[in-house]
């Protein structure tokens, strides 16, 4: 799935914000980590913009970077966090 193909408003935002942190475009299934497409510094850019933009706070076991990986584990992470 690409990006223009995704309809998840949480996913589309969060591509949006890789896109502009990256300077690249990602799928929203693409492994980021794997990628290369993030340091340490970018992923934990990534967690603060999460918990800003979602209201949520992400911590404890949540801080696993399998729900960092792709945007859509970041989407279903939101999700999770704000039910």
């Amino acid at each position: 799935m690409t990006a223009s193909e995704t309809t998840d408003p949480v996913v589309v935002g969060l591509l949006g914000f890789l896109t502009r942190l990256t300077k690249a475009e990602h799928a929203p299934d693409e492994d980021l980590f794997a990628a290369g497409g993030l340091s340490s510094l970018m992923a934990l850019e990534l967690v603060v913009h999460v918990e800003r933009e979602y209201g949520i706070t992400v911590a404890g076991d949540e801080l696993s970077l399998d729900n960092f990986r792709t945007a859509e584990a970041m989407a279903r992470l939101v999700r999770r966090l704000r039910s």
